[in-house]
């Protein structure tokens, strides 16, 4: 049975899921190719491209660990931000914890993993919110992008880049963006052979081009640099 803070995804969801992103990213390819020929000549780079093959490489995250991921990853690259998460999974029983395992942990060992304090209290106010009801995926779910942006921000220690990964990586929105990551605008440089690091207002302005499915672009543009 599941509570109303229960993060958890059934099988049968993930199957639905599975079909509907299929389904969705013949439509997405179809209309960035159209859209923009940058994207497009990523696309025809990258054939068997998988969006979500970089996940493989984590543990597997419901909602609050998606979370946890994000909060930790803040101004860190991704191989950091996994061996930080082994970390807190081996100090936490071999998995990545509940809300509710989270506030009973010791916060001075949670720190121990090499978090700084101010991430340590950013995960336990997140939990809180989640045990207490102020959050659940529920609610988020039904939200718009920009009202669940608006409710994690609420939270000090949780800024856009955050939430923006939650919505892409949690609740599978099509079109994120993540302009704020420095990734991301390397990417953009080197892919329309910019002679400056684009701005995040440069780099809203080349999105509006791939609505609605910009997280898709964007996981094209990430692809193009980590497989440099």
């Amino acid at each position: 049975m599941q509570t109303k803070h229960d993060l958890r995804t059934t099988d049968r969801n993930r199957g639905r899921l599975s079909e509907n992103v299929k389904r969705r990213d013949a439509a997405a390819l179809a209309a960035l190719r159209k859209a923009d020929p940058v994207i497009a000549a990523l696309m025809d780079a990258n054939p068997d491209f998988d969006p979500d093959a970089w996940l493989t490489q984590l543990p597997r995250m419901d909602a609050f660990g998606v979370l946890i991921f994000q909060v930790i990853g803040q101004q860190l690259s991704v191989a950091v931000t996994r061996t930080l998460l082994a970390r807190l999974m081996d100090r936490l029983g071999g998995q990545l914890p509940s809300p509710e395992q989270l506030l009973a942990a010791d916060p001075e060992g949670i720190r121990a993993v090499g978090l700084s304090h101010r991430k340590v209290q950013t995960l336990r106010e997140l939990a809180e919110r989640f045990v207490d009801g102020r959050l659940s995926l529920d609610e988020l779910q039904r939200l718009s992008d920009e009202e669940v942006v608006a409710r994690l921000t609420e939270i000090s220690g949780v800024g856009r880049w955050t939430a923006e990964g939650f919505l892409a990586i949690a609740l599978h929105r099509a079109d994120v963006v993540l302009p704020g990551d420095l990734a991301l605008r390397k990417a953009i440089q080197r892919a329309y052979g910019l002679d400056h690091l684009p701005s995040q207002a440069e780099v809203m302005a080349i999105a509006e081009a791939w609505r609605p499915y910009r997280s898709l672009a964007v996981n094209y543009l990430f692809a193009s640099v980590y497989r440099q």
